[in-house]
């Protein structure tokens, strides 16, 4: 099934400014907010939906990159993990709690508190920082696609406690201040009558547990440096400066928390003869001012191999061929660029004896005198048609 437009999903126009989004995300949110659709898949999906759009555009740069590419510049489909579509409910309190002010506005009304914005069933949860790192790619790996180990040093679940930063099961214990919710609420008196306000817990940070014994290798706080080799399928068609975005691949988060993010930058290692623009890989052959006048077969390179092309007789400098879908791929598309071959006549700079007495018997001949026809096109006719 595809996936719908994101500015259709929060019902904004492409041209809307953050506050219009962020306003109209609040609006589904609250309306397909699993809470007040307790059981119901539908609204349940349609509140992920709406909360993978707002991740998408109300980020700047994510935006850019989803009106140029679509779903494919922010991996929305690519495969290895990428985009927010892997999203959970913790993930969505935990990153757009504060859409609501700092907390589920639900939960007020079924008897919760507003804690933090990163909770999970009530306690406050932390999220790891993101990384960044950066992949160098040949044309070639962009046209076919990759596969890429890359070796990241990162903060990682510690392995003896298992993230809990406790020496041992025995050494937690529930928070005697919040009693193990993480928030403590406090009464005030207004001219309106009582209000209940909560707070994330001072004690416990909004975990609701309490460490008597803190483990000996993390010391308490559940990550460890450490690295981890992960593996990147990166689609073909990518170019310079997108980025590519792996959940939960980033830095693990202190006592069990959400991983942050894995974002790929994408490098571009210039090719010895071919040039990329757009989908377009450009060529430039040089040809002798004989094999111009006299035509010939040639083989020209190409990001899947050779190709073999004939020049006619005749053919003058400055003119563009083109090999059809032999150019790169769109990004999770079907459709391919062209490669342009961009001929240029070589002039010989410097001529022997017989060489000059040669040409000087041909310099006046009829067919050496320069005649351009109707069908020779000027320098920015031939641009023109390059871009077409």
């Amino acid at each position: 099934m595809s996936k719908r437009d994101y500015y259709d999903v929060l019902g904004v126009s492409k041209g809307s400014a953050a506050d219009e989004i962020k306003k109209a995300y609040r609006k589904m949110a609250i309306k397909y907010h699993p809470d007040k659709n307790p059981g119901d898949k539908a609204a349940e999906d349609k509140f992920k939906e709406a909360a993978e759009a707002y991740e998408v555009l109300s980020s700047p740069e994510k935006k850019q990159r989803y009106d140029q590419f679509g779903h494919a510049g922010v991996g929305s489909s690519a495969s290895g993990g990428y985009g927010g579509g892997n999203m959970n409910m913790d993930d969505i309190f935990s990153n757009f709690g504060d859409i609501f002010g700092g907390h589920n506005p639900f939960e007020s009304f079924f008897g919760g508190g507003g804690g933090g914005g990163q909770q999970r069933g009530g306690r406050r949860v932390a999220k790891g920082s993101n990384l960044r790192i950066k992949v160098k790619l040949t044309l070639e790996e962009i046209a076919h696609g990759a596969e890429k180990k890359i070796k990241v040093n990162k903060l990682i679940v510690c392995k003896t406690c298992d993230g809990s930063g406790a020496k041992d099961k025995s050494s937690v214990s529930t928070c005697g201040t919040c009693g193990g919710s993480g928030q403590v609420r406090r009464v005030t008196n207004t001219i309106l009558g009582q209000m209940q306000t909560a707070s994330t817990c001072p004690t416990c940070n909004g975990s609701g547990q309490q460490i008597t014994a803190k483990c000996n290798v993390c010391h308490g706080d559940g990550v460890v440096r450490g690295e981890e080799t992960i593996t990147i399928n990166i689609p073909a068609g990518v170019s310079e400066g997108m980025q590519l975005s792996m959940s939960g691949k980033g830095n693990a988060a202190p006592n069990g928390g959400i991983p942050g993010d894995l974002i790929i930058l994408i490098e571009e290692t210039p090719h010895e003869t071919l040039k990329r623009e757009g989908n377009n890989i450009v060529y430039d052959l040089h040809l002798s001012f004989v094999d111009a006048a006299l035509g010939m077969s040639i083989e020209v390179p190409t990001i899947d191999g050779k190709a073999k092309i004939k020049i006619e007789p005749g053919t003058q400098s400055g003119k563009l061929l083109r090999l059809k879908g032999k150019g790169l791929p769109e990004v999770n598309s079907y459709h391919r660029g062209d490669e342009i071959i961009h001929i240029n006549i070589w002039t010989p700079k410097a001529l022997s004896s017989d060489e000059r007495d040669a040409l000087e018997k041909l310099r006046e001949s009829p067919n050496f005198k320069p005649q351009p026809g109707k069908n020779d096109k000027s320098f920015f006719e031939r641009m023109k048609e390059y871009f077409e």
